[in-house]
């Protein structure tokens, strides 16, 4: 996916691929992995021993990282890794499996460190990497196996740079000589503080939402990475709403009429393809467009509608359907440009 979202930061213009937009929400794991270490030492047993401090250390990095392991499954495809990131591997058996085989490891190479608080502080950041998620717009199935439902608050942005910025000032003053536990400590307040602020920032643009639209049964508002920024998407009983809001100033930018997806042979074949049954999983608001192409191929699109960017809806799932109900191709993925879409169609890709 070589498209990009624009956020205007400021005066400047940050361009950021979706791709890098991962490595980035990598990155704040990584600054929160460094935090909760230096936060260990708080523990005496931390802190009475380097050996202990430095497999502690490890263990609240990599506990930071392993619920993100499921990212490797992009190699496959994009059906399978918007089916299952961030299912299983946040989930609450995942939640408790990681810490112990994070330690089972790290005792190999640690083997004067004590088992228990070891195991502890990697609970404590694989516990947070799970619930932070959830405040995220993408979310987590955080409940299964009780529940396989997407859990996402939508508070702030996937790469959020305010808590990024927050923990690598506080990395930066811990290597300047500040105590770690009083400086992680006050950080984490400031951030819990920042959290409750979103969410009345968010509380305030649905409620000018629904002044705008009135009649909405649902309401989505995505945070950006400004500040005042959300985008919105919305439904009524007979159309959907895409717009974007600063502060209590709502724009709708596109009406869609509501109208069901037709029962048709070709669309059910269509449906039944692996990467329109991903999308339409992991989509809650979408519609559709079918066309009759130049080929004799009948195309089903169906075009997630959260996503809007520069008079695009880049989140897509496409499958081609011949005249004997085959799927001849077919994509779902962020794509930026319908030359790059008919690309991966011909060639019948899927990553």
């Amino acid at each position: 996916m070589k498209g990009n979202i624009i956020f205007r930061l400021s005066f400047h213009v940050l361009v950021v691929s979706y791709k890098e937009l991962m490595i980035l929400d990598t990155g704040t794991h990584l600054v929160m992995g460094i935090a909760i270490g230096g936060l260990a030492l708080v523990d005496p047993v931390v802190a009475d021993s380097s050996v202990m401090f430095g497999a502690v250390m490890a263990g609240t990095i990599l506990g930071q990282q392993a619920p993100d392991i499921d990212t490797v499954l992009k190699l496959r495809n994009n059906a399978v890794y918007i089916r299952h990131h961030r299912g299983i591997t946040h989930s609450i058996p995942a939640v408790l499996l990681w810490p112990i085989a994070i330690t089972a490891v790290l005792m190999l190479f640690f083997p004067e460190a004590n088992l228990f608080h070891l195991w502890l502080w990697t609970q404590i950041a694989v516990f947070l990497h799970v619930f932070v998620d959830i405040f995220n717009a993408y979310g987590t199935q955080a409940l299964r196996p009780l529940s396989k439902k997407w859990i996402a608050l939508g508070v702030i942005n996937t790469f959020d740079p305010y808590i990024f910025g927050f923990h690598c000032i506080g990395i930066m003053l811990w290597v300047f000589g500040t105590d770690p536990v009083w400086t992680f400590g006050i950080m984490y307040v400031i951030i819990v503080c920042y959290y409750i602020l979103r969410f009345m920032v968010q509380r305030a643009v649905k409620h000018a939402v629904h002044s705008a639209i009135q009649d909405e049964e649902y309401v989505i508002v995505a945070p950006t990475m400004r500040f005042f920024y959300w985008r919105i998407a919305a439904a009524s009983k007979t159309h959907y709403y895409v717009g974007r809001a600063y502060r209590r100033s709502v724009n709708i930018y596109d009406k869609f009429e509501i109208v069901p997806l037709p029962r048709t042979p070709h669309v059910h074949a269509a449906m039944q393809d692996a990467n329109l049954r991903s999308f339409v999983s992991f989509s809650p608001l979408y519609r559709w467009e079918i066309s009759e192409l130049p080929s004799g191929l009948t195309e089903v699109r169906l075009i997630d509608l959260r996503y809007r960017s520069n008079n695009r809806y880049p989140f897509v799932a496409v499958a081609h359907v011949n005249d004997n109900l085959e799927v001849v191709n077919s994509y779902t993925g962020w794509i930026f440009s319908e030359d790059k879409l008919q690309q991966k169609l011909q060639i019948g890709a899927s990553d």
